[in-house]
């Protein structure tokens, strides 16, 4: 499958909010390991190409934009009726021959803002021109403004910005507008369909964060959880790993814990690794629920820029540390948006968790002169049972924090690709 996106940029600054959302478009179609072309004006600089455009995998088409050396100047006709300029229809013939070239080797042509916009009424045309020598080609027009009742005086070519194009699914970003939307063109509301705007969280994160994603899934969990420690005893990850299990076991959800660690000198990484994947999975994870930056070619640890762009995905951090003089994590997790669990025995740790609001539970803890040990009735199992459906719930009754959640996990380009875009390619 070899798929075209015909847009008629004349420059890609990313203010323009629509080069960002045709930029998520080309990242779903290059994820998807599928043949990409990319239509532009042909007066759309290469020195505007920057992020996702400098991808070497996109194929660069410009559409013709002159005739006679002369940039042609695309006329708002946005009326009902009224007269075309002089040179309207010469202009529609040299791009429909052009545009037929370009689509020749294309099996979709996804299409953004040409069919209803009144200075796009000269493309418009011209692709139902270039659409009599396409026909093996499907058309998906997006429309990124609100739709209009059509102008029942609309006179021909003005009424093309109302009448459908054939072989023509119809596209809108909200569900809401489908109705308004098949009203505009003309259309049964069973050939317009959803494609949501999406958010690129990952984008502009640092290239470790990037690295990592391409190994371990980022955004589908419903619970994520980061901890960035030493790998030691002290630090208690096997405690995290259980609650973490136990939240996953009692919730029924989704749970993934990374573990940005690094070395210590206290006990064989390996040897820490296995008992904190053994309890965790004692309590309810499985092995692909923990994850160890140390096993994803970080063997010295992970940036803490990465960590910080990290914590703005996760929605829950857990603290069982056995001691602390302060806690900045927990204010690295807090500034993030993460639910905080801490252990309430630490001084510290409660001290700074009264501040912030956080939840606590007891694990044993090194106090000022003396150790503290908890014994748990009936069982540990059981402790964590207990506050394991409050943490739960307290994430899902924050309206913020469920926010964030639920952009992570369903406006990301790969959901949208999988449930909105793709189905239509095919």
């Amino acid at each position: 499958m070899k798929v075209a996106i015909f847009t008629m940029f004349n420059g890609l600054d990313r203010t323009y909010s629509l080069v960002n959302v045709v930029g998520e478009h080309l990242q779903m179609l290059l994820d998807a390991n599928i043949k990409t072309k990319l239509l532009v004006s042909e007066c759309c600089p290469d020195s505007d190409r920057t992020g996702i455009y400098l991808d070497k995998r996109i194929e660069w088409a410009k559409v013709i934009n002159t005739v006679g050396g002369e940039v042609i100047t695309w006329y708002d006709y946005s009326q009902p009726k009224g007269e075309v300029h002089e040179t309207f229809y010469k202009e529609v013939d040299l791009i429909a021959k052009d545009l037929v070239n370009k689509l020749s080797d294309i099996d979709v042509c996804i299409m953004h803002d040409i069919h209803f916009l009144g200075w796009h009424l000269v493309h418009n045309l011209a692709v139902r021109k270039a659409q009599q020598k396409l026909q093996n080609v499907k058309f998906i027009a997006f429309t990124h403004s609100v739709p209009f009742n059509p102008e029942p005086n609309s006179k021909w070519p003005f009424s093309a910005r109302y009448t459908p194009m054939p072989k023509t699914i119809y596209v809108y970003p909200s569900q809401c507008g489908i109705s308004a939307l098949a009203k505009q063109y003309n259309v049964r509301e069973d050939n317009c369909s959803v494609i949501n705007n999406t958010l690129n969280l990952l984008e502009d994160m640092s290239d470790e964060v990037k690295d990592i994603s391409k190994k371990v899934d980022l955004l589908s969990s419903d619970i994520l959880i980061i901890y960035p420690a030493r790998l030691t005893p002290g630090k208690r990850q096997e405690k995290l790993a259980a609650l973490a299990g136990s939240i996953k076991k009692s919730s029924k959800k989704s749970v993934k814990v990374i573990f940005c660690d690094f070395p210590s000198m206290d006990i064989k990484s390996e040897s820490y690794k296995n008992i904190i994947r053994e309890l965790g999975y004692s309590f309810g994870l499985n092995s692909e629920d923990i994850v160890f930056t140390t096993d994803l070619g970080y063997p010295n640890g992970f940036p803490r820029k990465g960590v910080l762009e990290l914590f703005t995905l996760s929605n829950l951090f857990i603290c069982p540390s056995y001691s602390e003089s302060f806690g900045l994590m927990v204010l690295e997790a807090a500034s993030r948006g993460n639910l905080l669990v801490l252990n309430q025995s630490v001084p510290a740790l409660e001290e700074l968790g009264k501040n912030l609001n956080a939840y606590f539970m007891k694990w044993g803890a090194r106090n000022f002169g003396f150790n503290t040990r908890e014994t748990y009735y009936p069982s540990e199992q059981a402790y964590y049972e207990k506050h394991s459906q409050k943490i739960v719930n307290l994430i899902n009754n924050n309206s913020i924090m469920n926010s964030k959640t639920i952009i992570r996990q369903r406006y990301n380009p790969k959901w949208v690709f999988e449930n909105q875009l793709k189905p239509l390619l095919k």
